[in-house]
């Protein structure tokens, strides 16, 4: 349900709210947030409410520290692992200074100006998230180890999965949020769990990525665990993936989508410090599954991007490169650039490459291009592109590339 001002007011009366969480991110997806009680609500939606930009990685030095959260009303949603009586309740928020401008690294309006551009297009962009983590034991101090939950395999059953319960407890929590879920299952790894969504549009899917994480971790906490979403948190097991699936509309012959792909083939090294930011990203990438070369196919799941087998609106591309120390925000409204920048210009969709590309001879990689295989590359690939300068403001911009 999306709430206006006067009803999450309401809201808060009838239901015993006693604290309310204004909720936003850094520029590298990291949630952050500050909690005001009720009486604080009125001025928060009418002023915002004020916080020390200079703490936080890239927000402003001391000579600049003011920025204002602005709640938006319709992101309302309850904590349910907080007490029922007495109510915690979560709102994301814009980043504005204190004469109400937009904030340049407010990641969350990027993706709005995304969005924008897209409906001044005539289209539509929807996304579904993928997100691998793995869940590890705590040592005696409550501190986390590297000694995995359990053992089990891709798929495997209780009482080798021993996430299964965790699993249910998440997918439960995200409900109770408003967040769809449309699978779950233990992954390759030992201790290593995916969660899947439903698809939905480009800015809430992004949010829901966000709660996921938070959702996630609080989750595992509460067992006993940790959950780590790091891109190779085992030397010689799966790294951790964030699987994108996009599709546009209106797309009643597949035209669009193919264009879509073909843009953000086009556009994906210089983008890809955005999906890949921290130096083990790169560990990750080219092996397990984890692609390394610009290519697609149907199905194929050595390609960097892959149509999995569907029919009708749940006809998507997945991305395969990211994982989750991406920001959703920024890898979403890339992602949207891109597919309207192939779709506006009609690039043509390269011939699909039908073959495994890990058991792929030298010969025929060599006549690949590849995705950047460090993070100082990456930021070489992305510092001068033209792409990335047009719609990634300066001030991000530099904060990836130090």
């Amino acid at each position: 349900m999306k709430y206006s001002k006067e009803e999450v007011m309401q809201y808060v009366v009838e239901e015993d709210v006693k604290f309310i969480r204004l909720a936003f991110c850094d520029v590298f997806g990291k949630q952050k947030n500050i909690s005001i009680t009720p009486e604080e609500l009125p001025r928060a939606f009418e002023y915002g409410i004020a916080f020390d930009a200079s703490a936080i990685k890239g927000f402003g030095d001391e000579t600049h520290s003011d920025l204002f959260l602005r709640p938006e009303p319709d992101t309302l949603t309850w904590l349910p692992w907080r007490p029922e009586h007495g109510k915690v309740v979560r709102m994301f928020c814009s980043i504005t200074y204190a004469d109400g401008r937009p904030f340049a690294c407010d990641t969350r309006a990027l993706l709005k100006k995304a969005v924008q551009d897209a409906e001044a297009a005539g289209l539509t962009f929807y996304f579904g998230a993928e997100q691998e983590f793995y869940l590890f034991n705590l040592d005696e101090k409550n501190m986390p180890t590297k000694t995995p939950y359990d053992n089990a395999g891709y798929m495997d059953i209780a009482p080798e999965d021993k996430g299964e319960n965790v699993r249910r407890e998440i997918c439960l929590t995200l409900e109770q949020m408003g967040i769809r879920t449309e699978s779950s299952h233990h992954e390759e790894g030992p201790g290593q769990n995916e969660i899947d969504f439903r698809y939905t549009e480009a800015l809430a899917a992004a949010d829901n990525v966000m709660t996921f994480q938070t959702v996630v971790k609080t989750v595992a906490r509460r067992n006993g665990l940790c959950a780590d979403f790091s891109p190779k948190p085992l030397d010689n097991a799966p790294g951790n993936g964030f699987h994108i699936n996009c599709s546009v509309q209106p797309d009643t012959s597949s035209e669009l989508l193919c264009r879509m792909i073909a843009g953000v083939l086009d556009k994906v090294i210089p983008s890809t410090l955005f999906f890949n930011p921290s130096a083990d990203s790169y560990v990750r990438l080219g092996q397990m599954k984890a692609p390394l070369y610009v290519s697609w196919s149907a199905e194929n799941r050595s390609q960097l991007i892959r149509v999995p087998a569907a029919a009708g609106e749940y006809r998507r591309a997945e991305l395969r490169s990211p994982d989750p120390t991406a920001n959703p925000y920024i890898a979403f409204a890339l992602m949207i650039w891109a597919g309207i920048y192939g779709i506006e210009n009609c690039i043509d969709l390269p011939k699909p490459l039908d073959i495994n590309l890990y058991k792929a001879g030298a010969d025929t990689l060599s006549t690949l291009k590849k995705i950047p295989s460090s993070l100082d590359s990456a930021r070489c690939a992305a510092a001068d592109d033209a792409f990335i300068k047009k719609h990634i403001p300066a001030e991000i911009l530099d904060i990836y590339c130090e």
